[in-house]
């Protein structure tokens, strides 16, 4: 496709939401180096799809819809190789976390929320996106957004209420 509107469309969509598409891989997957990739990954699928993408009654939505399935694919890659690596002893669980800031502590807790549950509550509070909006990217029902949202939200505050509060000092 070499139309010079097209292009600037592109290139007007790339810098509006860049940032945003890149930050949402990152929370989904907790690794900024694959949010990067994943978000540059799926700006090529925007490209390759832009007349379909312009077209959609959110392009943003659609453009989210793929960073999602891409950090899903991720994160399936990279607990096979995880657990192919613990079979195998290459990888140690430790749990020497004690004194991380409640960034990490947010950030572990998003982790152990399952995957659905995980989305929801990144797309619905960290980017504000509304629960119709949510379910067209996920491609799930509107009752699935908010029951995913709302068990998650509450999951992940029982996470955080477990985790020990770290604001420097001494250690009692």
């Amino acid at each position: 496709m070499s139309d010079p509107r097209a292009e600037h469309a592109f290139r007007q969509f790339f810098d509006d939401h860049h940032t945003d598409l890149s930050r949402l891989a990152y929370l989904v997957t907790g690794d900024s180096q694959a949010a990067d990739d994943l978000a540059a990954d799926a700006f090529v699928e925007v490209w390759r799809h832009w007349e379909r993408v312009q077209a959609a009654d959110s392009p943003v939505a659609y453009a989210r819809g793929i960073v999602t399935n891409l950090a899903r694919q991720w994160i399936k890659k990279q607990s096979r190789e995880r657990s192919g690596l613990l079979r195998l002893g290459l990888l140690r669980r430790d749990r020497a976390e004690s004194d991380t800031p409640a960034v990490l502590d947010v950030r572990a807790a998003l982790q152990r929320l399952p995957q659905r549950r995980r989305e929801c509550v990144i797309l619905r509070y960290a980017f504000d996106v509304p629960e119709r909006e949510v379910a067209t990217i996920l491609g799930i029902s509107v009752g699935a957004v908010k029951s995913h949202t709302s068990r998650g939200a509450a999951q992940l505050s029982g996470f955080l209420r477990g985790m020990p509060l770290t604001m420097g000092g001494h250690h009692g």
